[in-house]
This record gives structure tokens, C-alpha cells and sequence, in this order.
């Protein structure tokens, strides 16, 4: 019963009906039709009075309600259904003050009865079904809530233990190209790299085991959440079911049928009436704002290493000395996928292999040629020799 929303900018992903609290839209949405209910009264008592004024007060009443339904949380066919009276509207000219009685005496009065029938109110928590929604969601996601927060803790411990082994290895790597330092000193740095792989490796295995548990998990999240959320559909099918049929009887008293364009007009607004569908409305709001969302759902992210960025006006003063050249080349395959940045860049994926033609610069940079001939930079720290 809500509005047709604007597409949120950021991803639909991180608003799926799934992630932590995303479910509260279809808990608002029984409020939402309670507005939409009161609107619906409020616009058809200002329409019995316009219809004794004729021509111009019916103008001047589809003009102010076009502007007011456009915010409404009315959404689907039954939104087009309700915009459809007031196009008829601007195509009239008279109506009967039989007709403005009868919408005042039986349609009002029949939409306040049944709108005080279907939202019962819960004290100091507004309407009982909302306070039930939102309960039973709540109680139905804290579970798999809280081993999300738990993932997503053991995937930062993770993601540092790599940055930590990273360290480990580019100070490895230095004191083997030291041939000042003790050999002691390079077995103690080699140790503490030891120590950071293993450590490493435990908390992937961490990472994985709460993974896991959180795949494991998910089939029975799913099928609670979808469980309540049916419930709450099957609420707002009766709603949209009631209203159709609501519409269509206010449409009978409208339709002067003694006139011929009047019962054009008329014939055109039945159409439209007809067209209410609860099963693409329900599914529109599935597919929006339920579990018809597409979702993001856990998975490992693997490390990459940070790159720096090539200074290119220190390496083109640089450019004018002779720097190694690698006759043939040597080979090496990439580690990470890497996108260059600028056009005398490489780019390439995970374990293409491609040739080293000049060593690393002090900026962690390598010159190398790609299989299709593209010579460019690329960092060094994404690739290793090939076997």
C-alpha cells in the first residue's frame, strides 16, 4: 500500500530485505495503509461536495488531489485505479447531488467501518499488526544477525593477519639483500615471518569455520523471515482486495450512464478499475522490498596488497639514466587482478602470465609486456616469477 519509491542510489544489495533491519519497510507499511485509507475518505468527502458545483469545482478538485495522491503510499495498479478518477473527473461536467449523497452516506461510511475493523491499535505501540511484524522479525533475525557481526569481526582479523605477514615479508626480503646485516639478525626476522604466516593461517580458518556457521544458518533465516513476511502479504492482499472493490462501488455511483461521453468516461475508469491485480502488486512489492531482492551474501574477500602510486615525474627524471634492461625477459604471473590506472599502465588478471623486462624501481614499480604485445608499468608486489 505504500508508494512506488524512487530507486535508492546506492546498492540494492546493501538494502535487501535480508541484511539487519531492512525488514522494517514492510513493517511500516500496515501505517502506511492506514494514511492510505484516510486519504482515500478525505478525497472522496471532497469529491460529494465538488460534484454540486459542477464543471469548475470538479476541476479545481482533480487538479488538488493529482498533486496529493503523487505522495501517497499507494503503489501498483490500485495507485493507476485511483489517479484514473481524477482524469475522468476533468472530463465532466456535472453530476447529480444524489450522487454526492450517496458517497457521503454509504462509500465514507463503509471505508471508516472497515478501516477501524482492520487496524486494531495496541497500546502505546501503535497498530497490533506492525508491533507483531516487527516482534517477529526481530526475534527471527537476531540470530543470524549476530553470527553476521561475528563474521565480519574474524574477516578484519583476518584481513590484518595478511597485512601483518605482508610486513614480514617485504622486511624479509630486504635483510636477504643486506649483506651488512648478522645472519642472526636475518634468522630472527625470518622466524617473526614464520610466525605471521601461521598466524595468519589460523585466523582464515577462523574466518572460514564462522562462514560456515553463517552459510549453515542461512536456509532456516530464510525460511523464518519469509515465513512472517507471507503473513504480512497475505494482511496487505486483503487491503488491496478491499479497496479494489471499494473503488468499484464508488465508481457505480459515478457512472451516469444516460450520457454517452459521461459513459465513455466512465467505461475507460472501469478498464482501469478491472486492472487491479493484487498478485503483480504483491509481487512488484516481493521483488522491491522483500525477498525477491537481489542480496550480497557472505562469502571470503581475499587480501590485496596496497599499490603505491607511480610518481610519474620522478621516473621520467629518472627515465634520462641508464636503468637495467632484461635481455628476453623473465617470466612472471600475476598474483591479483590489476586494472592500470593510466594508459602507460598494464592491466591484467590472477595468474596471467606475461614477461619482466626491467627491474623494480624505488617506487615498487616494474616495466613488462604483455602477451599481446602491450608494454606498460604494473606493481611489483602483484606478480612472482613463474615456474
Amino acid at each position: 500500500m505504500a508508494s512506488l519509491p524512487k530507486e535508492p542510489p546506492e546498492s540494492t544489495k546493501k538494502q535487501s530485505f535480508w541484511m539487519p533491519g531492512n525488514y522494517v519497510r514492510t513493517v511500516q507499511r500496515t501505517d502506511q495503509s492506514f494514511q492510505a485509507c484516510n486519504d482515500i475518505v478525505a478525497c472522496f468527502m471532497e469529491r460529494a461536495k465538488v460534484e454540486k458545483q459542477y464543471a469548475q469545482q470538479l476541476s479545481q478538485w482533480s487538479s488538488k488531489w493529482k498533486s496529493i495522491v503523487d505522495s501517497r503510499p499507494l503503489y501498483g495498479s490500485l495507485m493507476r485505479a485511483w489517479q484514473c478518477f481524477f482524469t475522468s473527473t476533468e472530463r465532466l461536467s456535472a453530476l447529480h447531488s444524489s450522487i454526492s449523497q450517496s458517497l457521503v452516506t454509504e462509500e465514507g461510511e463503509r471505508v471508516k467501518t472497515w478501516q477501524k475493523e482492520t487496524f486494531p491499535k495496541k497500546i502505546f505501540c501503535g497498530f497490533k499488526e506492525s508491533h507483531e511484524n516487527n516482534t517477529n522479525f526481530s526475534q527471527a533475525q537476531k540470530p543470524w544477525s549476530k553470527k553476521l557481526m561475528k563474521l565480519e569481526k574474524v574477516r578484519v582479523a583476518y584481513h590484518k593477519s595478511c597485512q601483518r605477514e605482508q610486513a614480514t615479508l617485504d622486511k624479509e626480503k630486504q635483510a636477504n639483500e643486506n649483506s651488512e646485516m648478522s645472519e642472526e639478525k636475518k634468522l630472527k626476522i625470518a622466524g617473526a615471518r614464520e610466525k605471521a604466516t601461521e598466524e595468519k593461517e589460523k585466523t582464515r580458518e577462523r574466518y572460514e569455520k564462522v562462514l560456515e556457521d553463517v552459510t549453515s544458518y542461512t536456509p532456516r533465516y530464510m525460511e523464518e523471515m519469509e515465513a512472517i513476511f507471507e503473513q504480512s502479504q497475505e494482511e496487505e492482499r486483503k487491503r488491496i482486495s478491499f479497496l479494489k472493490q471499494a473503488f468499484l462501488s464508488i465508481h457505480r455511483h459515478l457512472d451516469v450512464t444516460n450520457n454517452e461521453s459521461v459513459k465513455a468516461v466512465y467505461s475507460e475508469l472501469h478498464h482501469t478499475l478491472m486492472s487491479i491485480s493484487e498478485q503483480d502488486d504483491l509481487k512488484w512489492w516481493k521483488n522491491n522490498h522483500g525477498p525477491g531482492m537481489p542480496t550480497d551474501w557472505p562469502k571470503i574477500k581475499e587480501w590485496v596488497p596496497p599499490v603505491k602510486k607511480l610518481k610519474r615525474k620522478k621516473r621520467d627524471q629518472k627515465g634520462k639514466e641508464s636503468r637495467p634492461v632484461m635481455i628476453g625477459g623473465v617470466k612472471v604471473r600475476a598474483v591479483y587482478d590489476y586494472v592500470g590506472e593510466e594508459g602507460d599502465e598494464l592491466s591484467f588478471k590472477a595468474g596471467e602470465v606475461f614477461l619482466k623486462v626491467e627491474e623494480e624501481d624505488d617506487q615498487g614499480w616494474c616495466r613488462g609486456v604483455l602477451s599481446n604485445d602491450k608494454e606498460g608499468f604494473y606493481p611489483a608486489n602483484y606478480v612472482e616469477v613463474a615456474e
